[in-house]
């Protein structure tokens, strides 16, 4: 273990932009990490996308200095080389094959007493949890974009989850990652995605049926509500895509309520994710132009 409590050394599967925030989050807390990626190329990127987050916590005053936290990271694309971190998170693609596949991967190579975490926003813990050998050590930690930033970890405690590894998670959070944890049992979308997504739907419609403008929309939740940002600009932060993937889900297994508006489904169609694709809800083509120079 490091100061902290988190594991000396740990794992990411996936370095996009939530997975690069979690190996962001681990790094500050002290512990050596491996990011696993598909390729060299996503491999690659994924450690960019790590360095840009510790330059602006540099230059936000978070951070002194960017280079001693990313001397403990490496990318790698062999399973083989998790196999003596104490803690590996799945940060994946919100598909729950490819989560199951993917931490079936990581479990037939980690150590007997090393904990495997989801990073999952909706999908069942327990239904994760069917494929694994060793259910006992899994549970999930879902962090919340942007990582650095956000102040909570939601920790999802599935059917199987030993107390033990309940107890310690929580510690991880609180003590080695300096977050909040808020621990739920496992349903669809947890606590956080299904209270986010009724509010981000409604918001939704709300712009599809003319109400108001996206930004008086947001800033009537900002201003009127205290949250941090609007319902629309969360969205495109999170991701069209994501949001619609999670919508579906949870219409499937709460009802109707969580059906996806068709203006959602136009835009993730027409390939506008949000932030990411530099077009959402809001026009974010200036901020995508000024990272790519």
């Amino acid at each position: 273990m490091t100061a902290g409590g988190v594991p000396a050394r740990a794992g990411v599967v996936g370095g996009g932009q939530m997975g690069a925030g979690v190996v962001h989050a681990l790094l500050l807390a002290g512990s050596e990490v491996v990011v696993l990626e598909r390729d060299e190329d996503s491999a690659q990127s994924a450690i960019a996308r790590v360095q840009r987050s510790c330059d602006k916590s540099v230059e936000r005053g978070k951070l002194d200095d960017a280079a001693e936290p990313m001397g403990r990271l490496s990318a790698t694309t062999d399973a083989a080389d998790l196999a003596d971190c104490g803690l590996v998170v799945e940060a994946v693609p919100e598909d729950e094959t490819l989560k199951r596949e993917t931490l079936q991967r990581v479990e037939a190579v980690i150590a007997a007493d090393a904990a495997l975490a989801s990073n999952t926003s909706s999908i069942s813990l327990d239904a994760l949890a069917t494929s694994l050998a060793h259910p006992e050590r899994f549970f999930g930690l879902h962090f919340f974009n942007p990582v650095p930033a956000s102040k909570l970890v939601e920790i999802i405690i599935a059917g199987a989850t030993d107390g033990a590894w309940r107890e310690r998670a929580v510690r991880w959070v609180g003590e080695g990652l300096g977050k909040t944890p808020v621990v739920v049992a496992d349903s669809p979308g947890f606590a956080s995605s299904r209270l986010g997504v009724a509010l981000g739907l409604e918001a939704i419609r709300m712009l599809e049926s003319g109400v108001a403008s996206a930004e008086d929309i947001d800033a009537a939740m900002s201003l009127g509500y205290g949250h941090p940002m609007g319902p629309l600009k969360l969205t495109d932060l999170v991701g069209l895509d994501t949001r619609l993937g999670i919508a579906r889900y949870l219409e499937r297994e709460l009802g109707p309520r969580f059906a996806p508006p068709q203006l959602l489904i136009d835009l993730v169609e027409q390939g506008h994710h949000g932030r990411k694709t530099g077009r959402g809800f809001y026009d974010w083509t200036a901020e995508k132009q000024e990272k790519s120079s």
